[in-house]
């Protein structure tokens, strides 16, 4: 059984005993170009490991034949500037230096991750002061709600309760805003104006609105990838959904407290069928949805 492994990766040993030195790389569906000295010039890192002539076993290629790692495809191009010159440049505001240091950690890359550390600490001291001022602006009396003494706790309800005092509080943390969602089909129409129920499936979800608000609704479910490292307040209108039902976003913005307060729609005749005379419309539809 061990056989088949074994004349494999001497197979893949014959193929890439002599490496280029252009290399292309797919890291997690990006692509990146970069010399081959540059995998290779830091002794004892992953890639310098991966792309020794000793380890060829641990590459594996895409469809297009360039070499395939499963890792943050956005994040590597900061690995991967430091290989080039052993500085790292992040942009203003940038959000994802944990992530970025867990790469450089798992591509050991000790001083990388050493630059990222006073950066993590720094964050951590700014979250921690924005927290404690985010408490002392809730309320001028907010003593009142964690002290028995100075309040009444008998009651179920009414002003003297501290938990009514502390839902109240806590309901105003949510900021306003609005959030655009808008995406892209296509139908039929026949000489009858029948209209095919057929639809094409919605390709994607766009979602135009504040960074915060964004990430607050959709979570996980958000694709950053077209308009990455944008600080919280700034705004797009780039990212899309990783799923394509339309009643799921309209379901999770719901539940945050959204409500639909315009939507608009157009259409444009693309194709005419020679043989049917049957007429394919696309259409964009904008559906506006506000939180107070």
């Amino acid at each position: 059984m061990a056989m088949p492994e074994k004349s494999s990766c001497t197979k893949l040993s014959e193929d890439f005993s002599h490496f280029p030195q252009i290399i292309e790389l797919n890291v997690g569906g990006q692509v990146y170009i970069t010399r081959y000295p540059t995998l290779i010039s830091i002794p004892g890192s992953l890639l310098w490991e991966m792309f020794s002539e000793k380890n060829l076993c641990s590459l594996i290629q895409d469809n297009k034949g360039r070499f395939f790692i499963d890792r943050d495809g956005f994040l590597f191009r900061y690995v991967l500037d430091y290989m080039r010159d052993r500085q790292v440049v992040l942009p203003d505001h940038f959000p994802e230096h944990g992530r970025l240091q867990r790469e450089a950690e798992y591509f050991r890359l000790p001083e990388l991750v050493k630059m990222l550390a006073p950066k993590m600490n720094k964050l951590y001291s700014v979250g921690n002061d924005l927290c404690q001022n985010d408490l002392e602006e809730l309320s001028p009396s907010i003593d009142t709600l964690f002290n028995p003494s100075s309040t009444s706790i008998g009651h179920t309800s009414g002003p003297d309760n501290p938990l009514a005092l502390t839902t109240s509080a806590g309901s105003d943390l949510k900021k306003a805003g609005f959030i655009t969602i808008g995406y892209r089909g296509s139908y039929t129409l026949g000489r009858d104006s029948q209209t095919d129920a057929k639809f094409r499936r919605v390709a994607r979800i766009m979602v135009c609105g504040k960074i915060s608000l964004a990430k607050e609704v959709f979570g996980d479910t958000l694709n950053e990838s077209r308009d990455p490292d944008r600080p919280p307040e700034r705004y797009t209108s780039r990212y899309y959904l990783k799923f394509t039902f339309l009643e799921q976003a309209f379901d999770r913005l719901a539940d945050a407290g959204f409500h639909m307060v315009a939507c608009n729609s157009t259409g444009t005749c693309t194709v005419t069928h020679d043989q049917t005379d049957d007429k394919i419309w696309t259409s964009y539809t904008e559906y506006v949805f506000y939180r107070e």
